[in-house]
């Protein structure tokens, strides 16, 4: 891996979290329960490690113990370029879905289209490509 991984501690919501990103982005998705890594810290169907491997790689697990679940502010994921245009809008309308846009998806003075939202699990992403 040559780029660092968002890893999310979600609030209990990872199962549903990540099987969201899988639908939105694609890619592979790998869940392990607690009970599968023999953890007693949380209920057992809980998610102790997810991994979504793709265009866009994510992990995260259900927060347990010490664990802090997600808060964060002046921080988004960038999806800048990732994938053709068409995809890009795509997902910005997926993960605003039950979310909430910050700046709707649009042609920037510069010539870019951007736009930014937070998604129904709290994560604030950028997305944009050049036109």
């Amino acid at each position: 891996m040559a780029h660092p991984l968002v890893y999310i501690h979600f609030p209990g919501t990872a199962r549903q979290a990540l099987e969201f990103y899988q639908r939105v982005f694609g890619g592979e998705l790998q869940l392990n329960t607690f009970a599968e890594f023999g953890r007693d810290d949380g209920p057992g169907d809980s998610i102790a490690h997810g991994m979504l491997s793709g265009l866009v790689e994510l992990g995260g697990a259900d927060a347990a113990g010490e664990d802090r679940p997600l808060r964060s502010e002046g921080l988004m994921l960038s999806l800048l370029g990732t994938a053709p245009a068409e995809k890009l809008t795509a997902w910005f309308g997926q993960l605003a879905e039950h979310g909430r846009v910050v700046e709707p998806l649009e042609v920037r003075p510069w010539g870019a289209t951007d736009g930014q939202v937070v998604d129904r699990f709290g994560v604030h992403w950028l997305v944009g490509f050049e036109n």
